[in-house]
């Protein structure tokens, strides 16, 4: 993992994404809704929004997927590698889960960008490393297994999170992925690889980690 910044809300993200998903909690807990739309009235499910089940919640934040795909160019919030078919399908994780935070469910900044193995790994727990508040390395990669592993630099109060996340982060296929992406750097573009500008694009954290630790080849800096 590396630091990730929050891209900019796109400017139709409140009329695809929010106003929607608002109008459907009014129909949930009983209100009129502030947006009409076709078909038949939502069920009432809860007298307050807090207790809507996190299933019950319209997935109107998939409309949000093309938009967060160009800003965040396609990589997973949490590997920091492209979004292959490997890792499943891209999906939109909420930082802060459907079932804690109703009114976190609609909004852009509680959005990241995650493959689908890691998402359905993550699922609702509190308990693991926000990518978009880490420090730069929190996270190193060990290049002999490549598994990701907890930095010396990590401050303590945030270990017992990070360790929490680090099986999730070394899946079997995504190790076998950034495998792939060494293998292809170190062989190069003349042999049926890629060069170092191609794998900082799709996978900076194996770019970064090579860079800090030496392992650059063919004179690359």
């Amino acid at each position: 993992m590396i630091p990730v910044a929050l891209a900019h809300e796109p400017p139709e993200f409140d009329a695809k994404v929010r106003q929607p998903g608002l109008s459907a909690i009014d129909e949930l807990v009983g209100r009129q809704p502030r947006l009409k739309r076709p078909g038949r009235k939502r069920e009432k499910l809860a007298d307050k929004e807090q207790d809507i089940p996190a299933d019950a919640f319209p997935p109107c934040w998939r409309e949000a997927l093309p938009e967060m795909l160009v800003a965040y160019e396609r990589r997973c919030a949490y590997l920091a590698m492209y979004i292959h078919h490997a890792t499943g399908n891209p999906t939109v994780d909420h930082v802060l889960p459907k079932s804690y935070t109703w009114n976190q469910v609609y909004e852009w900044a509680n959005y990241r960008l995650c493959a689908a193995i890691i998402n359905s790994k993550k699922g609702a727990l509190l308990t693991l490393v926000d990518p978009f508040s880490i420090g730069p390395g929190w996270f190193v990669l060990n290049l002999n297994t490549l598994h990701v592993e907890r930095g010396d630099v990590a401050p303590e109060a945030e270990w017992n999170r990070i360790d929490a996340t680090l099986p999730m982060l070394n899946h079997r296929l995504c190790v076998q992925e950034r495998e792939e992406y060494v293998r292809c750097y170190r062989l190069g573009p003349g042999a049926g690889g890629f060069d170092l500008a191609y794998l900082e694009y799709r996978a900076p954290f194996i770019a970064s980690e090579l860079r800090r630790q030496g392992r650059l080849v063919r004179g690359d800096t």
